[in-house]
């Protein structure tokens, strides 16, 4: 992701004033109508920041009807990206101790539960390496600052369920193409596939990628991809934006063997996004295959294309992805090979090269009519660092730019170590203004799943809320209305969403009610389904 390298800001987008534009991956004319998702809208609800649909009643009926409270969207992604690259997130350095890596990781997940956020994206797989036990790839020297080394324990399993135990969803962040972080074969352990298979690499600015173009590549990041997914409990798999290298001062990528060998008379440019349409559909296929409801996304770089190159682009004067970096999204979201996007808008409001009131739009009428959901990457990195960035509010003010638009469904901040700083006070006036309750994860209902049964035995004594678990249930949503009045559109929107509980195993769930009132709890897998509420007054 945006993971140790700036985002090219003065050479790709002519920055003059700001200084504001750096683009770690997260690490930092159409023809005809775009095809629906895996047939569908993916159970888009009548806006994108949530009208439950059909198949979830409130108290005393549907909810089909009701008209959600814009301002309190029940369903809403709230992200945190956590990059291991360099030590840049987590751990802090290479070689703690166990306990130690795993506190600092818990704190991580604590102030992301705190500021009402439901989703994590760890980078597990920096560089061709792994920050979990694998046969593939060797360890990662941000794990004990020796590659190849057994940290003596399995980061993976602890990351995912200490996460869910918070009630987080857990995508796994892996880079595609990037062989060697820094350096050489030289310096990697015996058994990585870059020493393995030396035909499959190429040197670039100081770092070594795999060919995009050969099929044993993409063959590779498959089984990588399809390894995880099998033996660990991840919510999602997701790409950074890192595809073939940002542009740089050491000239051609040096792919022209491979371009010799499979081209077949396509243009340079196009047989190379076509190697990268491959490998998402690739990956895509293989996720789904594996594990049904595992879900899929990029986060590409916040310019697909300016005006000035096409004219369906947006009104931007920036690198493109899509003639940079090969990176085609809009493809991706026509074709379906994604489950979301979340391109990386890393600039201010009003920024001339890239201004975030016309990305924002632009990327939401991307997605319109596709099962392709839309989140977008936030640079609270930026918070602090100069022109409009000097701004606590800047980053609010971008967030009340997404509430207008329906399609977009949440963000992801990059990264957590500002998570933990909060540059400016910038995050507690998101947490007062746009995250003032708890949302639950938006609904890609064609992954399957289904909501589980009505919570049973609910009781309350004193104030211990209290009801039997549901088989099936990820967590539980509680909502609250203190008059005592519980209509059919209670359960509608945020505005009575008082919790939510992560499932904490055994027979019976419990939460604190806060006040008195009349409270209903529902049951929700882990893809978000719920259920119908039960209900209990408390005095």
């Amino acid at each position: 992701m945006r993971t140790g390298r700036p985002l090219l800001a003065a050479a790709a987008l002519a920055v003059a004033a700001n200084g504001a534009a750096y683009a770690f991956g997260p690490d930092a004319p159409a023809a005809g109508p775009p095809a629906l998702k895996r047939g569908a809208d993916s159970g888009k609800a009548t806006s994108g920041n949530d009208a439950e649909t059909a198949g979830n009643s409130g108290a005393g009926g549907s909810t089909a009807a009701c008209t959600p409270d814009p301002e309190h969207p029940k369903r809403e992604l709230r992200g945190v990206w956590i990059a291991t690259v360099d030590n840049l997130d987590w751990p802090s350095r290479a070689g703690l101790p166990v306990a130690r890596q795993q506190a600092e990781y818990t704190r991580i997940l604590d102030e992301a539960v705190k500021r009402r956020f439901n989703a994590v994206f760890v980078q597990i797989r920096p560089a061709s390496d792994a920050l979990y036990k694998s046969a593939l790839e060797p360890w990662s020297r941000y794990l004990t600052g020796k590659a190849g080394k057994d940290p003596g324990w399995d980061p993976l399993t602890f990351l995912t369920a200490e996460a869910h135990r918070r009630g987080l969803e857990f995508h796994a962040w892996l880079n595609p193409y990037r062989a060697s972080f820094e350096g050489g074969a030289d310096r990697l352990p015996p058994n990585h596939p870059a020493r393995l298979h030396p035909g499959w690499t190429i040197p670039y600015e100081g770092r070594l990628y795999y060919d995009p173009g050969l099929p044993q590549v993409r063959d590779h990041v498959t089984a990588v991809v399809k390894d995880v997914v099998s033996r660990y409990d991840v919510d999602g798999v997701h790409f950074d934006d890192y595809f073939y290298p940002y542009p740089g001062a050491g000239g051609r990528f040096g792919d022209q063997a491979s371009y010799r060998k499979y081209g077949k008379g396509q243009k340079l440019a196009d047989w190379r996004r076509a190697n990268v349409d491959k490998l998402i559909a690739q990956v895509d296929r293989t996720v789904h295959e594996t594990k049904s409801y595992v879900k899929f996304g990029v986060s590409p770089f916040g310019i697909w294309r300016n005006k000035a190159q096409d004219r369906t682009g947006s009104a931007t004067s920036g690198m493109s992805a899509y003639d940079s970096i090969y990176a085609d999204a809009r493809h991706w979201i026509r074709k379906g090979t994604v489950d979301y996007v979340i391109p990386q808008l890393y600039w201010p409001r009003g920024f001339q090269a890239a201004d975030y009131d016309a990305l924002a739009p632009w990327w939401a009428n991307e997605v319109k009519g596709t099962g392709v959901h839309l989140y977008i990457g936030m640079a609270l990195y930026q918070v602090g660092t100069g022109g409009a960035w000097r701004s606590p509010g800047e980053l609010a003010s971008q967030l009340g730019v997404n509430r207008k638009q329906d399609q977009i469904r949440g963000e992801v901040y990059f990264s957590a170590k500002q998570l933990l700083s909060n540059p400016l006070g910038a995050l507690n006036r998101i947490s007062k203004s746009y995250y003032d309750r708890p949302a639950l994860l938006p609904l890609m209902k064609d992954l399957g799943g289904r909501a589980p049964v009505r919570p049973a035995g609910l009781g309350i004594q004193g104030r211990s809320l209290s009801w039997n678990s549901s088989a099936g249930a990820r967590a539980y949503a509680v909502y609250r209305i203190p008059s005592g009045k519980v209509g059919e559109c209670a359960t509608a929107d945020a505005r009575h969403l008082v919790a939510v509980v992560p499932s904490g195993g055994g027979p019976r769930q419990a939460f604190t009610a806060p006040g008195g009132g009349a409270y209903l709890v529902t049951a929700v897998d882990r893809l978000g389904h719920e259920s119908d509420p039960a209900q209990v007054t408390a005095p």
